[in-house]
């Protein structure tokens, strides 16, 4: 049993203390859940739909509900590489998502250049005035590049967006392709662009950028605002059900190790399903923090695993 307490709030001073490690879920360097991810009745289903007929995946559930971890799991059994991060606010845009042109880093650069210049007039003006160096691919630009195999990209609280931006979503995925503007204006054959979240380099022909394999979406909804009917059409649509007491067990077992059967872990588990049942908005990452601190408590003091229990599973939305 590990121990539970370090800071006391008296203020005497007792040396460095080493703490704990960190539960597996915040263990830093870690990259994906995966391994330990139960998917719920019905969504292996919508994933091998979504797969076959090349459409985005919307997985539709409370916040926690393990909606956003589903993508790690299916790119790490299918070798899709990377997982592509977008999430949506109430400011995303089709354009951001798609890539970003730095014109006053461009500008910036001239000038730069026209000073160095007084000093070094043998300098090549191409080599400082390259438009693809202020070009930066976004996530859904990078998802659509050339590729032998799709690329997994998670848009991410598809329902925080502007009304505006699933409609623009639509040609772009229906067609897989768009166009870096900025390259056709100035005629490029071809530009290196860097590609999101990294620093390599993808090659662009033509200022247009067109994908050879449609890259698996998922987006993720907590339902908040209702999306338009013809985005839903193009959709495989998905809603976290009810958690059962047997799907919470596994994901508890899975992520902690520990023994379901005994009785405190076993009625804090029924306690979080009833609570998740009545419309509680609670998660499934506040159970598995709580059981985790638990582990350190004894069975024993049940006035501290309470204060624990209370401090943890405080429902959503609340202060």
């Amino acid at each position: 049993m590990t121990r539970y307490t370090y800071y006391t709030g008296t203020g005497s001073t007792s040396g460095p203390v080493a703490l704990p490690p960190p539960p597996p879920w915040r263990t830093l360097g870690r990259s994906t859940l995966s391994e330990v991810f139960q998917p719920p009745k019905g969504l292996v289903d919508a994933v091998n739909a979504a797969l076959c007929l090349r459409r985005p995946l919307l997985i539709t559930g409370p916040p926690g509900s393990g909606k956003s971890t589903v993508i790690e799991q299916v790119a790490a059994e299918l070798g899709l590489g990377r997982v592509l991060r977008w999430t949506v606010t109430s400011r995303s845009t089709l354009g951001d998502a798609l890539y970003r042109y730095d014109a006053l880093g461009r500008i910036h650069a001239q000038r730069l250049h026209q000073e160095l210049t007084r000093t070094q007039p043998d300098r090549d003006p191409q080599v400082v005035d390259d438009i693809a160096a202020f070009i930066h691919l976004g996530p859904l630009g990078t998802a659509l590049l050339p590729a032998p195999q799709p690329r997994a990209l998670l848009i991410d609280e598809i329902d925080k967006a502007d009304l505006d931006l699933p409609g623009d979503l639509l040609d772009v995925l229906e067609r897989g392709t768009y166009r870096i503007v900025e390259l056709v204006r100035e005629g490029r054959e071809y530009a290196d662009v860097m590609q999101w979240d990294t620093d390599d380099t993808a090659r662009v022909a033509g200022g247009r950028v067109q994908c050879t394999e449609f890259p698996f979406i998922v987006m993720t909804s907590n339902g908040e605002q209702e999306l338009p009917p013809p985005f839903l059409r193009r959709c495989v649509r998905y809603e976290i059900p009810a958690p059962t007491t047997d799907l919470i067990g596994r994901i508890v077992r899975a992520h902690l190790g520990i023994d379901i059967e005994s009785k405190p872990t076993a009625e804090l588990i029924e306690r979080f399903v009833a609570r998740v049942t009545a419309k509680e908005r609670v998660a499934v990452d506040q159970l598995l923090g709580t059981l985790h601190l638990l582990r350190g408590i004894p069975e024993t003091n049940t006035r501290e695993r309470h204060r624990v229990e209370e401090l943890l599973m405080k429902a959503l939305g609340g202060a």
